[in-house]
């Protein structure tokens, strides 16, 4: 029998997103309580300033630009308070928010405008160059960039202040008519398994339902008088938004964005502000565990961390808890589901030790060994169902189908269920990488690799490190004729790769060079057994004496 959560189901009010975040009725904080404080320009949001700015650009999209209900406004940009306007204004006019990773490249970035179809692209100054050279690759006219932060000295492109109309709604417009079932909110892109990604349809219902079961389990733990957040989650994914801006603005705790992680300025701020809660992910609980630049700072306000995208160690977590006597509780999610699936209460935030908790209010998840559903305790593949389950895959409707199973979406992780109820994270059906909570498709860098000269055949795998808390991606090589293995190679391969992928992507595991590729009788490359070689290897290099 599938596995529903210990609380009970939540009430979805059918209404959008706008509406159930700035038109509550029983909202608990006042409208001039600081929001969002950004550190990265010291400028801080309140719930009306917030709201009145963003019902201002609203307008401004519509007469200006003349935006259409379903416009896709893209994000490319580094953490910003400005998103949250950016975000809001575009519901505000019925658009869609479609976030990209800020580190891509131009083809990357062209490659997803292209896919998305975007009418809009927000940027920053940080990544202007790489915006403008992708917009005029899709012939995305570069009047439809506008820029979050500071303004452009060279005038190139407009702030998204001028969009902002001093009257707001006032002209006539009025907010979009939002059908909360079935319209989107968000497409957010997905790495795939074949390199390709894939955006993932996600409607307003989706996000008021994940929001209501991610506050319902510890609401009565936080309180937004005497709690505050920090976190340096990536906005371009919709755990960094939804933990840094929907979380926030439905509980009313102040959140520090910090635009990147830096330790000493996570460290800083914690102690500066006494923020009690910390959303972080596996390397950084690592970095807090070890690093003697923490004992700099007092930590004492801490309450709570949060971490998620990938599951820790036991032995992390004792090695965090024992230095910083500071709980840290786990959570699963992933972008096809609004992104919370289950996680750990506060009460039992360790036990058991492993867990990524239980399924969150109104979400079902069974374990299943093919199309059968197997007993407590035994691993299988992770199937669940629930009101904040995307819609689909957009425009791939194959994709679509191959993930669904009669109203349960395919995870693709394998795990399992114990006798409570907590689910358990052990390995991956699909062939991802995690690399510090990024995902990084092999048969990307796979195909990549394959246009250069010197290499015949290539397979992509991840590879743990212990040091890292974190896989690395790792690339088995067929040299090509002509061509002579050795790090010189290896360097040469590595730095023609890295200048076409983002930083995440990079080949930080190396290179080793093989005889052939192992693969089934079909032509399949066989990762596993190339990750079982590579766990074989770092096993041996640790074991290796040092002279």
């Amino acid at each position: 029998m599938p596995t529903h959560s210990p609380h009970p189901p939540i009430s979805i009010p059918p209404v959008d997103i706008w509406s159930f975040l700035f038109e509550q009725t029983d909202q608990e904080y006042p409208e001039d309580h600081v929001i969002f404080s950004d550190l990265a320009t010291q400028k801080q949001h309140t719930l009306h300033s917030l709201r009145t700015t963003s019902a201002s650009l609203g307008p401004g999209l519509l007469t200006q630009w003349n935006w259409q209900k379903g416009d896709v406004m893209a994000l490319f940009t580094p953490n910003s308070a400005d998103i949250a306007t950016i975000t809001f204004g575009t519901l505000w006019a019925g658009g869609v928010v479609c976030p990209m990773n800020n580190l891509y490249t131009v083809g990357e970035l062209a490659s997803l405008l292209k896919s998305s179809g975007a009418k809009g692209l927000t940027t920053h100054l940080n990544c202007l160059e790489v915006a403008r050279e992708a917009a005029l690759i899709v012939g995305l006219p570069l009047n439809r960039i506008i820029l979050i932060g500071e303004s452009d000295p060279k005038g190139r492109v407009k702030h998204f202040s001028y969009l902002i109309t001093e009257e707001g709604s006032i002209d006539g417009e009025k907010k979009a008519m939002v059908n909360p079932k079935e319209d989107l909110a968000f497409l957010v892109y997905s790495s795939g398994t074949t390199g390709l990604p894939k955006g993932v349809m996600l409607s307003h219902e989706n996000i008021v339902a994940n929001i209501l079961q991610s506050c319902t389990p510890d609401r009565e733990m936080l309180d937004w008088k005497n709690d505050s957040m920090i976190s340096f989650l990536p906005m371009f994914h919709i755990y960094g938004l939804h933990a840094m801006i929907f979380i926030p603005l439905y509980r009313g705790l102040t959140m520090h964005i910090m635009q990147q992680f830096n330790l000493n300025q996570l460290c800083s701020t914690i102690q500066a502000s006494a923020i009690t809660v910390a959303y972080v992910v596996p390397p950084v609980v690592l970095l807090l565990a070890k690093s003697p630049v923490v004992d700099k700072y007092d930590l004492s306000s801490l309450r709570m961390m949060h971490s998620a995208a990938a599951p820790l160690s036991d032995d992390l977590i004792n090695m965090f808890y024992k230095r910083l006597k500071v709980p840290i509780k786990q959570s699963y999610g992933m972008s096809e589901a609004s992104p919370a699936i289950s996680s750990q209460s506060w009460a039992d935030w360790n036990n058991p030790t492993g867990s990524v908790g239980k399924p969150l209010p109104s979400m079902s998840i069974k374990v299943m060994d093919g199309t059968c559903e197997v007993s407590r305790g035994k691993e299988g593949e992770i199937w669940m169902r629930g009101p904040n389950v995307f819609k689909g895959y957009y425009q791939n409707p194959q994709a679509t189908s191959e993930s669904m199973s009669e109203g349960w979406f395919r995870s693709g992780d394998i795990g399992y269920i114990d006798k409570e109820g907590n689910v358990f994270l052990t390995d991956r059906y699909k062939e991802l990488i995690k690399y510090n909570g990024f995902q990084v498709a092999p048969a990307q860098l796979e195909g990549l690799l394959l246009g250069h000269p010197a290499v015949a055949d290539v397979a992509v795998v991840g590879v743990y490190s212990r040091e890292r808390e974190t896989e690395l991606p790792r690339a088995y090589v067929v040299v090509a004729k002509g061509h002579y293995a050795g790090k010189e190679l290896e360097r040469e391969v590595c730095e023609w790769l890295h200048k076409k992928v983002a930083p995440h992507k990079r080949l930080r595991g190396g290179i080793r060079f093989i005889d052939a590729i192992p693969k089934s009788a079909a032509g399949k490359v066989l990762r596993r057994v190339l990750a079982e070689q590579a766990k074989n290897e770092e096993d041996d290099k640790r074991m290796k004496p040092k002279l």
